[in-house]
């Protein structure tokens, strides 16, 4: 069974014209061409195309998003990353949705607005107790007056940047580079740059230890799925883990 580029189109939510870009650059081909010259894809070219649209999702550009896919040979095993890091979205974005709804309901029948559930999923306090039990409560407190002291533009401009370096990491996954390779060591040292500028990591405190923390966080990246799904799974936190490891025994 296959499915015309109209088909595809419209099920996928995108375009003839952007499908026709994906087959003009090598990123999609279709399965086959009909007489009347329209392209169609069959199963395998929609479950490529799924994770073009993924990968797309998390901020990947094209040309990289075709060396990931010529990296990652099992789809399946790809695909279960996504849909680790899906899942955490999905529940982050239910509780979102949950505390508007209260929130509606409340202005709408003049009750009381609880202050403690209108913020559920929109704020960056989950890991509180984590961070006071790993590192104390000073470094909790200090990072969370450096948030809320920002302005808007300032936290969007900071998550765009968390974003892009998320991002980068999944793909130096895809392209299957070393760890100790200057691709991935680039990397490594803009993730210590990006922790020395949160205030209260041991990474921004002056005479921490930035070498055991950066080596420790990366080993909490694997050992926890809520992080190890920033990087597209368990493989990619691994790969993640080793580059700061070997960034930090060399320049730390």
């Amino acid at each position: 069974m296959d499915w015309s580029i109209n088909q595809i189109a419209r099920i996928a939510g995108t375009t003839s014209r952007t499908l026709r870009h994906y087959d003009d650059i090598g990123l999609l081909k279709p399965s086959r061409i009909a007489h009347n010259g329209y392209r169609h894809y069959d199963q395998e070219a929609l479950l490529q195309l799924q994770r073009i649209l993924l990968l797309r999702e998390l901020g990947l550009g094209l040309p990289v998003i075709a060396e990931v896919l010529s990296n990652e040979s099992d789809p399946a095993k790809a695909l279960s990353g996504h849909l680790a890091w899906l899942r955490q979205e999905q529940g982050r974005l239910n509780r979102q949705i949950a505390s508007v709804q209260r929130t509606i309901e409340a202005v709408k029948g003049g009750g009381e607005i609880m202050a403690e559930n209108m913020f559920d999923g929109f704020d960056h306090t989950q890991y509180k107790e984590e961070v006071e039990e790993r590192w104390g409560k000073d470094a909790y407190a200090s990072s969370d007056a450096w948030w809320r002291g920002m302005a808007a533009a300032e936290k969007a401009a900071w998550k765009q940047r968390s974003q892009k370096l998320g991002s980068d990491w999944i793909a130096a996954v895809g392209a299957g580079i070393a760890a100790d390779s200057v691709e991935a060591q680039d990397l490594a040292r803009r993730q210590v740059e990006w922790l020395r500028g949160i205030p209260g990591t041991p990474a921004a405190a002056p005479g921490g230890d930035v070498k055991g923390y950066v080596i420790g966080l990366g080993e909490m990246y694997v050992a926890d799925p809520r992080f190890s799904a920033n990087y597209g799974g368990e493989s990619g936190a691994r790969f993640v883990r080793d580059a700061l490891r070997v960034y930090a025994e060399t320049n730390l």
